[in-house]
């Protein structure tokens, strides 16, 4: 098995291709050792040392460090991980964990289009781009014309997060969707 390691925009994250499925729809954050308990691979994951969050996609695990560890000493631990889940046959989410799902918070109210309009522009034009850095931007909420967004995976805490989001998503949701004025992140 020979599995790719990517750089992301942010430095105490790594993205890691298996060359395999890891998730078949969707995406599965873990921002903390507690909620591994979904998942055998993310378990093995943060047994490793300085393993501070894991992120799945369909065909990818981003791996975030604590700042005191460097990547040369992580990096072939994570990696033997990665490799001995994958050839354990242990499935990557257990039995009976919630499935990954689109991420997108559900919304009821008056602004049901525009919500659309906005999800659709994150499913078609954003989250692809995002994926490629190892990571995940879903809606949150609409409220008096802002978007709020859920950063995952290698965009939580990246230094360049701010700049895409002002920069790039809220210049596009503007740009489509006039009732949109501003979009902010937020910490679920």
């Amino acid at each position: 098995m020979f599995i790719q390691t990517e750089s992301t925009p942010n430095p105490a994250t790594l993205k890691f291709l298996p060359g395999q499925t890891v998730l078949e729809a969707g995406t599965a954050d873990f921002p903390a050792p507690e909620g591994a308990v979904a998942s055998p691979l993310a378990q093995r994951l943060f047994a490793v040392e300085g393993v501070t969050g894991v992120f799945f996609g369909t065909d990818f695990v981003t791996v975030t460090k604590a700042d005191s560890i460097d990547w040369d000493h992580m990096k072939p631990a994570v990696l033997g991980a990665i490799m001995e889940h994958f050839q354990s046959g242990q499935p990557v989410m257990a039995d009976g964990a919630m499935q990954a799902s689109s991420g997108h918070a559900d919304h009821d109210g008056e602004d049901g289009e525009i919500v659309g309009q906005i999800k659709e522009l994150l499913d078609s034009r954003v989250r692809p781009a995002v994926a490629q850095d190892g990571g995940d931007i879903t809606f949150h909420g609409f409220e008096r014309g802002v978007v709020y967004l859920h950063m995952q995976g290698a965009c939580a805490g990246c230094p360049s997060s701010t700049l895409t989001l002002k920069m790039g998503i809220e210049n596009l949701l503007r740009h489509y969707i006039p009732e949109v004025t501003e979009v902010r992140p937020v910490g679920v």
